[in-house]
């Protein structure tokens, strides 16, 4: 195809959309809503519990084959992969194609193994656990390559369509991390787009940084009445996030810390022999991060330490009433920001020139997605939705609505053949 890198992102985007090709591309997409929503449909309906996303991998990679990818495979951390490369590149030569644009949407939902997932359909519109989340981008995903495939579109580098595991809560975004440390793509990427979720309109721009932590308050235990005095791990913790939520000191960046669950104790009239609670701490800086890690250590040692200073006199008859407490990390997601990326092609400004000439406003957004990784290494890389409408999302009632998922699909299309123009 034509190159369009003579002319600014505003000239590029009309001429590379009145090509005959990519209006053949524009042609499949407007025929084949059902057959998205069979794909969709079909989806939703194998359960990918966090860590246990097997079954919808094996699916997907059947898919990637049927339509036509290369290179398809499972990676030895469950995400599938699939390669879209011109003939005249070569097919996976490292040395020849070292510049490779990652096309992405995870296949993990948040509802636990044993959730009810079977779909609900009518019409336009698919209620189940994940219709939407991800199950909107994972159906994307697959639409761009068919659509590409059939119109025999040739881009200048390959294209790696990736359907990745680990996105949601405790997965901790393993499937982007194995793409970025440990895979042989890891050193070729030049810039990533991430389909995550409905809409046409969203881009995240900026990482939302998070890490998550369990913390464990331990103490001898006993009864309420003859043991009192004892380290109650319990109030120890509540001293400990009485202490880190009291009224927020004033920060550069906007940072913010949760308790999102507290459990221990096994009767009201016992000392609990241990308490944990689980901290969210999100922030746009990476360094604010680091400070509210910090206090929250000294927030629940000082608690143990002042609960043992306060049991001293009991320990002369008790030497085992002391309090002691772990901190596990249990999830860590780097912060970045597109405008920073130091490597890759301008992807915020093609974006903006894409929408512009499909009558999109764009609303830039902070968020933790798959794209956190990406851009805390300084790579270009935005999340943007697959189009359509959706909500109850993360709950059994989940729903999505696939009119108008066309715009948002030539928005992708559009966007990822500029990137490959640049990579």
């Amino acid at each position: 195809m034509q190159s369009f890198l003579s002319l600014n992102p505003l000239g590029q985007v009309p001429q590379l959309a009145a090509q005959r090709r990519v209006h053949q591309a524009f042609r499949w997409l407007h025929l084949h809503d059902g057959l998205l929503m069979d794909w969709q449909r079909t989806l939703v309906g194998i359960p990918a519990p966090p860590f246990g996303e097997e079954r919808r991998a094996e699916w997907l990679l059947e898919q990637f084959r049927a339509l036509g990818l290369t290179n398809t495979q499972i990676d030895a951390e469950g995400n599938v992969l699939g390669l879209l490369s011109s003939p005249d590149l070569g097919d996976m030569d490292l040395n020849n194609n070292p510049r490779t644009v990652v096309l992405s949407a995870h296949i993990d939902t948040v509802f636990p193994a044993g959730t009810e997932v079977t779909p609900q359909t009518a019409g336009m519109r698919l209620v189940a656990p994940g219709a939407c989340d991800n199950a909107a981008g994972v159906t994307g995903l697959l639409a761009i390559a068919a659509a590409l495939i059939d119109a025999s579109i040739t881009l200048p580098c390959p294209v790696l369509f990736v359907g990745n595991v680990g996105e949601e809560g405790e997965g901790d975004l393993r499937g982007m991390r194995f793409l970025y440390q440990r895979s042989t793509w890891r050193d070729r990427i030049a810039a990533h787009i991430v389909l995550d979720g409905a809409g046409h309109e969203v881009a995240v721009t900026e990482a939302l940084g998070s890490r998550r932590f369990l913390a464990t308050v331990t103490g001898p235990g006993g009864h309420s009445w003859t043991d009192a005095g004892s380290p109650n791990p319990i109030a120890i913790l509540s001293q400990a996030i009485a202490a880190l939520t009291s009224p927020e000191q004033q920060r550069e960046s906007r940072t913010t810390l949760n308790v999102g669950t507290i459990e221990g104790g096994s009767s009201v009239n016992a000392i609990p022999e241990h308490a944990s609670a689980r901290f969210d701490l999100r922030s746009t800086s990476s360094e604010e991060l680091v400070c509210l890690e910090v206090e929250l250590h000294r927030a629940i040692e000082d608690a143990v330490l002042a609960a043992n200073a306060a049991a001293a006199e009991l320990r002369q008859r008790r030497p085992n009433a002391q309090a002691a407490f772990t901190i596990e990390r249990i999830g860590d997601r780097p912060a970045g920001r597109l405008e920073a990326a130091a490597k890759g092609p301008i992807l915020y400004e093609d974006l903006l020139a894409v929408d512009r000439h499909l009558g999109i406003r764009t609303e830039p957004r902070i968020a933790s997605t798959d794209a956190n990784i990406p851009l805390s290494l300084g790579i270009a890389a935005v999340s943007i939705g697959a189009g359509g409408d959706g909500g109850g999302i993360h709950t059994r009632n989940e729903w999505y609505d696939a009119t108008h998922r066309e715009l948002a699909l030539k928005r992708i299309l559009l966007l990822l053949m500029l990137t490959a123009e640049r990579c």
